[in-house]
C-alpha cells in the first residue's frame, strides 16, 4: 500500500485528527483503516499486527475486518494516485479492512497502552465521520422536501397559469352561416355564443 508521511514525532499522542481521518476509507459502503495504516499509527509493524489478529481470528468476524480483493487495491491506489504497490519488497498479500469495531478490538490484541491511547483517538475520529455523514443526510433529506414543495406548487402555478391564459384569450368568433337568415335566428345564434 502507500507510504504517507507521518509527523516527525508520531509516539507523541495526540496524533492529529485529520492524520487519522486521510487513514480512513470507504469500502464495500463501510468506513474502513488499513492494517498498514493501523499498524503504523500503533507503531508495530504490519507483519506483527496482522499475526496478533489471525493468533485472534475468533475476535474479527467479518463484519469487523475483511480482506479487500486485487480490484479493490488497484481502485485505491488510483484513488491515491501512488505507483505499483506490488513488486520487489511490496506486499505479498492483499491488506485487511478493518471497520470501526475492528478498530476498537485491535486494541484488546495488541496490548500495548500506546495501541489503548491510539485507540481512543481512531475510534473518536470515526464518531466523528459518522456525526458528519448523519447531517449529510439529514440536509440531503431536507432538500429532497424543499423539491417536492417546490414540485407540487410549479404543477399549481402551471395549472392557474393555463386558466388565467384561457381567460385571456378573446371568444371564438361563431361562423356564420351561408345561406338566408332572419333577424330572430340572428339574435337567437348571437345569445346563444354568448352563453
Amino acid at each position: 500500500m502507500p507510504r504517507r508521511l507521518l509527523p516527525a514525532k508520531l509516539d507523541q499522542l495526540p496524533v492529529p485528527v485529520k492524520v487519522i481521518e486521510h487513514r480512513i476509507y470507504l469500502i464495500r459502503g463501510q468506513k474502513v483503516m488499513l492494517d498498514e495504516d493501523s499498524a503504523e499509527l500503533y507503531q508495530v509493524p504490519t507483519k506483527s499486527l496482522n499475526l496478533a489478529v489471525r493468533r485472534n481470528r475468533d475476535r474479527f468476524p467479518g463484519d469487523f475486518m475483511f480482506q479487500l480483493t486485487q480490484k479493490e487495491v488497484e481502485s485505491l491506489r488510483f484513488q491515491s494516485e501512488t505507483s505499483k504497490l506490488a513488486g520487489r519488497g511490496g506486499r505479498r498479500y492483499l491488506p485487511y479492512a478493518f471497520t470501526e469495531h475492528g478498530v476498537a478490538m485491535l486494541s484488546s490484541v495488541l496490548r500495548s497502552e500506546r495501541a489503548v491511547q491510539m485507540n481512543i483517538l481512531i475510534i473518536r475520529v470515526f464518531i466523528k465521520l459518522r456525526q458528519m455523514l448523519a447531517a449529510d443526510k439529514d440536509l440531503a433529506r431536507r432538500l429532497r422536501a424543499v423539491e417536492a414543495t417546490l414540485k407540487k406548487h410549479s404543477q399549481a402555478i402551471a395549472v392557474v397559469y393555463d386558466e388565467v391564459k384561457k381567460l385571456q384569450a378573446p371568444p371564438p368568433v361563431p361562423k356564420r352561416r351561408i345561406g338566408f337568415t332572419t333577424p330572430d335566428q340572428d339574435k337567437q345564434a348571437l345569445r346563444h355564443h354568448r352563453l
